[in-house]
């Protein structure tokens, strides 16, 4: 009797639901994916790798290139102490002077005016520059105390007839009492032409004389260009270069 009944004590505890041990985790629901958030990081970070890539070849693709250092008057050429390198992007749609076609261009002239810090084009220089409508340009040689000390090309100078030594003012007197009462010839000149201060001495007419060039009113060139080749001539420096 006591046999059977532990033994069926035993069943009816067996039979109790067995309960999960203290270790078991509770099952937790599946993670919501979002394809498209994913997506767009992808393509931000392809869009972000390009751009780079573009900067990097923008700026690994530029030339250098001929800048003007201070305005170059029509009709006049460059020397190496007016021009200086720059770097711009490449574009074969714009007729750029390259640095290494300097030489070439030494031997050309400005078409037209050319302000300080341009970026020179082809089209600006040609084998002519020509002169502006109604404009024409003088040779002067002249002697210390003739000219300003500093001239430069740029000036606007004014031009004055001065008497001439050993009476050289009487060899053309009909011209000399004409300007008696007034010896302003040209009140306002642009010089577009005087020899650099480094230059060589092959730039002057003599040791003492300087050649300059002057730009006028075409209608005062002929007394302009009498009275220097008498040596009558003394310029007046009016207003320098902008800038200077």
């Amino acid at each position: 009797m006591k046999i059977q009944e532990r033994t069926g004590a035993g069943a009816g505890r067996s039979a109790a639901p067995a309960q999960p041990s203290v270790g078991d985790r509770l099952p937790t629901p599946p993670r919501e994916r979002k394809p498209a958030l994913a997506a767009l990081a992808v393509l931000l970070i392809l869009v972000g790798a390009l751009g780079a890539t573009m900067l990097v070849l923008q700026v690994g693709d530029r030339v250098e290139v001929v800048k003007v250092t201070r305005d170059i008057q029509q009709g006049e050429s460059v020397t190496s102490d007016d021009v200086t390198s720059a770097l711009v992007a490449a574009d074969d749609s714009i007729n750029y002077v390259k640095w290494n076609q300097l030489s070439a261009l030494k031997n050309l002239k400005a078409r037209t005016t050319i302000y300080k810090d341009t970026v020179v084009m082809g089209q600006m220089f040609g084998e002519e520059g020509g002169v502006a409508a109604g404009k024409s340009t003088v040779g002067l040689s002249l002697k210390a105390g003739q000219y300003p000390t500093g001239l430069q090309r740029g000036d606007t100078v004014a031009a004055y007839r001065v008497s001439a030594d050993s009476g050289a003012g009487n060899s053309n007197s009909g011209s000399s009492s004409s300007a008696a009462g007034n010896s302003v010839i040209v009140d306002q000149a642009q010089v577009t032409y005087v020899p650099d201060a480094k230059s060589s001495g092959d730039e002057l007419v003599s040791s003492t004389n300087l050649a300059v060039t002057l730009t006028v009113d075409s209608d005062k060139a002929a007394d302009l260009a009498q009275a220097a080749s008498n040596g009558e001539v003394a310029l007046v420096l009016v207003s320098g270069k902008s800038g200077n």
